[in-house]
């Protein structure tokens, strides 16, 4: 296995962990996802894992229903720690050392975030998986991965969702829509193409750490992306737009 990156922060969308489920966790959906983690982390590639909540709860959607905004965000960071648990118990049961971290205390079920101890146990081949966000209300985890990404001198970011790249369009409903296969920093910015939010962008830009936007559902994809394999759209401060 030709490996491109030693050290990845791979993000996963709530979303993501519902499979065809209209709410909640597939728990099919989740054993595959940690089957491919389990076979990149058995290469000796460290891991890092930031999940979203968004299958469970999301808080800007409640803000809008009339709920407190920070009261909403700090009820999506426990959605995630859920998530977090989930894949974890999944990893363990695949033979995978795992570590859930979390930014807001939680100690009879999680570590508490601390940086240096993050990246000892990714020296001893754990995988790390942060949960509760940043910690902070009215901040994304897409933000949240960009953080630990930079914290933890990951080398890249891989966001995998449910599409399979960055389009100069609504694939869903303009068929004639292009898929980028790279794309700078600058260019995501300046026409706000939502690959994450702004600030997320910002700090990936700012600390040069490149973001990979793949297909989650594509078997094996995980695995390709960490050899560096030409899938999705990779966004970065060197990259061409094409």
């Amino acid at each position: 296995m030709a490996i491109a990156y030693q050290r990845i922060l791979l993000k996963i969308s709530g979303e993501a962990l519902m499979g065809n489920l209209g709410y909640g966790i597939d728990p099919l959906v989740v054993q595959e996802i940690a089957q491919e983690v389990a076979e990149v982390s058995s290469h000796g590639i460290q891991i890092a894992i930031v999940v979203g909540g968004g299958n469970i709860f999301r808080g800007v959607k409640a803000a809008s229903a009339g709920m407190d905004r920070a009261t909403g965000d700090y009820i999506g960071m426990i959605a995630t720690v859920m998530n977090a648990m989930t894949l974890q118990d999944c990893l363990e049961k695949l033979g995978v050392p795992t570590r859930v971290q979390t930014a807001i205390a939680m100690q009879e079920v999680a570590e508490p975030y601390i940086r240096r101890r993050a990246i000892r146990h990714l020296e001893k081949g754990r995988v790390v998986i942060f949960g509760a966000g940043s910690g902070n209300p009215f901040f994304t985890t897409d933000t949240t991965a960009a953080l630990r990404a930079a914290e933890i001198n990951a080398e890249v970011i891989f966001k995998a969702t449910k599409v399979d790249g960055i389009y100069d369009a609504d694939p869903e409903t303009n068929p004639a829509a292009r898929r980028y296969q790279s794309l700078t920093f600058s260019h995501v910015l300046t026409h706000d193409l939502r690959v994450m939010d702004s600030t997320a962008i910002a700090l990936c830009k700012e600390n040069n750490i490149p973001i990979i936007v793949f297909d989650l559902s594509g078997r094996g994809n995980i695995r390709r992306a960490v050899m560096g394999e030409s899938i999705g759209t990779i966004v970065g401060g060197s990259c061409e737009i094409s």
